[in-house]
């Protein structure tokens, strides 16, 4: 491996062996729940382990409500700290997660869930809910996430469109489909913007730099549910990744079906990452910097890079969440603010890196 960042086309696959692999999801899993715990108790209102244990513990075992009207470390802990990490935590895995898929299937270790323009059609159906006043809700979710999520779907059929050729599925006509759609939903939202009440656009600001404020455990279930269903059909797809990353034609000669895995790959990036965004709003970086992070120190082997980088995107996106919430308290700070900080200065590391041929 050269000395640089290793890229998802350069990487040798090492063999891996199911005691690694268990090992390695072990630590994962304890590394994610630790930070779970020390999130949970960090704030302008701290709480001791201890009782984190024993308030999670009564609510585990049905001897408190996770509604539970108690005392205030029972209600800051059931009913603002954790619902809030939960959702921190599946956002943050989501984009990780797709961040390593798209890495692999476009063949560009820059690449991120968001080059594909589904971020920007779900940043202009927000707009329009936040701007138009809807005040529909869906059983108990706001038309704020359902229009965001309609605008994703819409920006996927246009890119999914676009990329289609009588070949088949161009990655490279992906990525400038990407571009364009970005560039053309994002002046729609700058018109927007413009022409609407300031009193309106202040939400929208809010939402447009990522926000984990006040989410409520059917909305944690109901994303949950959702996200489950779309990552389980992208981490089956581990192995056929681990070949695509020799390259399409040496793939194909192994026996994986090319174009039905860049298909499947791409919808379901692209609808998790318009569920994600319709929940949280816009958080870049996190699925660029943490699959990097994880397949330089750990391996580049898809079926541990997939889980391993959900875990530590889940566990990245709690500690912003927790900077953002405490650094400037009771002021609180956009968690897509927190993230662009960090990730920024990484891309443009990768970047330098790519300019010097360290990584391809």
């Amino acid at each position: 491996m050269n000395s640089g960042i290793a890229s998802p086309r350069a990487s040798r696959v090492a063999p891996l062996s199911l005691h690694q692999w268990w090992v390695w999801i072990i630590l994962g899993v304890g590394m994610a729940g630790a930070i779970f715990l020390i999130c949970l108790g960090f704030g302008s209102e701290s709480i001791q382990a201890s009782r984190i244990l024993h308030v999670l513990g009564t609510a585990v075992w049905g001897q408190a409500s996770l509604d539970s009207v108690g005392d205030p470390s029972e209600i800051i802990i059931l009913q603002v700290r954790l619902p809030r990490l939960l959702l921190a935590f599946l956002v943050g895995g989501s984009l990780s997660l797709v961040g390593v898929v798209l890495q692999a299937l476009l063949r560009n270790p820059l690449a991120d869930p968001f080059v594909i323009g589904i971020s920007s059609g779900a940043a202009l159906g927000a707009a329009l809910a936040l701007l138009l006043g809807l005040g529909v809700a869906v059983g108990t979710i706001s038309a704020l996430p359902v229009c965001a999520f309609l605008g994703a779907l819409g920006s996927l059929m246009l890119v999914y469109r676009l990329s289609a050729t009588h070949m088949g599925f161009s990655v490279h006509t992906l990525l400038l489909a990407g571009v364009v759609v970005n560039a053309i939903f994002s002046a729609l939202i700058l018109f927007l913007t413009s022409v609407a009440d300031p009193n309106k656009t202040f939400g929208m600001y809010a939402w447009l730099m990522g926000t984990l404020t006040g989410p409520d455990y059917v909305t944690v279930m109901i994303l949950g549910g959702y996200l489950t269903l779309g990552l389980g059909v992208l981490i089956r797809q581990a192995q056929f990744l681990n070949l695509l990353t020799l390259g399409e034609e040496t793939a194909r000669s192994l026996g994986v079906e090319v174009e039905r895995v860049k298909k499947v790959v791409f919808l379901m990036s692209a609808l998790v990452t318009g569920g994600v965004v319709a929940f949280s709003g816009l958080i870049g970086f996190v699925g660029l910097i943490v699959p990097h992070a994880i397949r330089l120190w750990v391996s580049a082997d898809h079926r541990l890079l997939m889980p391993l980088s959900g875990l530590a995107g889940g566990a990245f996106l709690m500690v912003a969440d927790t900077v953002a919430r405490t650094l400037l308290s009771p002021v609180e700070l956009p968690v897509g603010v927190v993230t662009a900080l960090v990730g920024g200065p990484v891309f443009l590391y990768l970047l330098m890196q790519r300019k010097v041929g360290n990584i391809s």
